[in-house]
């Protein structure tokens, strides 16, 4: 069984201890996926970006179709007040959430107003900076008119873990996913950047994933900084020749790849001022 210790739930107005069952077998969200989530991270008596990933949750209702139960304000003190269940500097994963209960037209689509809210804190220590290994997936991040990109949805994530046991069979930790026509997407879990003589690249958003709370936040750091960073259409060819690859994502907001298919690599100069610039800034804002 697994261990829900150290994790506190706010539903209906309360704070719970642990897992609490909230979703029933004739829950819309049980059967027909109309969850979404967002994540906020608390570390080292900081929680960077809160706001951002709490506005976001409630874009993503807006998208698979719910209606948004808190305002974004009301969403960032219930998770101050979850975060403060926990000793000061406890590393955090801070998750809002969206579902519906009900269905509406055949019931498949989410009957918006049957729309519940939810928030759960729990220990998660931040991962050290040690690296991992990345693969090309052959599975396909979708566009925006296949699926609901545009959202943070629970029902995206059953592609991210084909690709995730794919390359794991491989020997691999994570894998790079294409997009529609061929061009790097991003990571199965997070975005992803390049470095190449000096300057930063990172795929653009195209409507085929997530323009990541962190990501945003590292590209404007690094352009404040000086660097150099491009967006656009990346291919996998290019990040094989890369100097250095580094990603970017809530659960340990900035990690280098250290290798690419057969091919090993370092720590760059260019990974090491981006998470410099985001503890600095994380530390300081």
């Amino acid at each position: 069984m697994t261990d829900w210790s150290g994790t506190w739930t706010f539903f209906d107005g309360a704070w719970h201890e642990g897992n609490p069952p909230l979703i029933g077998p004739r829950d819309h969200a049980a059967w027909l996926g109309s969850t979404v989530f967002d994540g906020a991270r608390a570390f080292e008596g900081v929680t960077p970006d809160l706001e951002a990933h709490c506005q976001r949750v409630n874009d993503s209702a807006r998208a698979l179709g719910l209606i948004p139960k808190k305002e974004t304000g009301e969403i960032i003190e219930i998770a101050r007040d979850g975060v403060a269940k926990f000793e000061p500097g406890t590393a955090l994963y801070i998750r809002p959430m969206y579902w519906a209960q009900d269905g509406g037209r055949f019931s498949v689509p989410p009957l918006p107003e049957s729309t519940v809210f939810c928030m759960c804190v729990y220990a998660l220590p931040m991962p050290e900076p040690a690296g991992f290994s990345v693969t090309c997936s052959s599975y396909r991040r979708p566009a925006v008119d296949m699926a609901t990109v545009n959202a943070k949805a629970s029902c995206l994530y059953p592609n991210s873990a084909r690709a995730l046991a794919e390359a794991a069979e491989k020997g691999f930790d994570n894998a790079l996913v294409l997009d529609p026509v061929g061009h790097v997407a991003e990571l199965a879990t997070a975005n992803i950047f390049m470095a190449k003589d000096g300057e930063v690249h990172t795929p653009a958003p195209n409507g085929t994933f997530l323009n990541g709370v962190t990501r945003q936040r590292t590209i404007k750091l690094l352009e404040d900084a000086g660097t150099k960073v491009h967006q656009r259409s990346i291919t996998f060819g290019e990040f094989e020749e890369a100097d250095e690859i580094f990603a970017s994502g809530n659960y340990f907001k900035l990690m280098p790849v250290t290798k690419i298919e057969q091919r090993s690599l370092q720590p760059g100069p260019l990974y090491s001022q981006a998470r410099d610039l985001y503890w600095e800034w994380a530390h300081n804002s």
